[in-house]
């Protein structure tokens, strides 16, 4: 296999994905891979717009978030629209995960104490059976 080019076998290998996730991506018109009769290859482009696919649900995007980002590439010749419009995502989506962080950062701090109480009483119970 060329270096421009790779079979759903590799590409499956070099990200740690499933063959069933690439056809599913492809379903869902995220990526475009060529067709030699029934091989599927992937470009370069193909693989580029995978390692975005991955990272984007790393950060909690949704497939449609992510094709809406990857779809405004073309766009313009100097991708100022996606990565203005990537940009306000990320800076939307990073309020969200911090948020989500607080919010556990609280229930785990009202965990502990709840532990830490019902440790004490417990203690407190076998003490005085004792």
């Amino acid at each position: 296999m060329s270096d421009d080019v790779l079979t759903i076998r590799e590409m499956c290998d070099g990200f740690d994905v499933t063959a069933r996730a690439l056809r599913f991506y492809e379903a869902k018109e995220l990526l475009f891979p060529m067709r030699q009769g029934q091989k599927r290859l992937y470009s370069r482009r193909d693989r580029a717009r995978l390692k975005l696919i991955l990272r984007g649900k790393r950060f909690g995007f949704s497939l449609e978030d992510i094709r809406q980002l990857l779809d405004l590439y073309d766009v313009d010749d100097t991708h100022e629209t996606q990565l203005a419009e990537t940009l306000d995502a990320a800076r939307k989506r990073l309020a969200d995960m911090e948020q989500q962080r607080d919010e556990l950062d609280q229930a785990i701090a009202e965990l502990d104490e709840m532990i830490a109480q019902n440790a004490e009483t417990l203690t407190k119970l076998r003490l005085t059976a004792a």
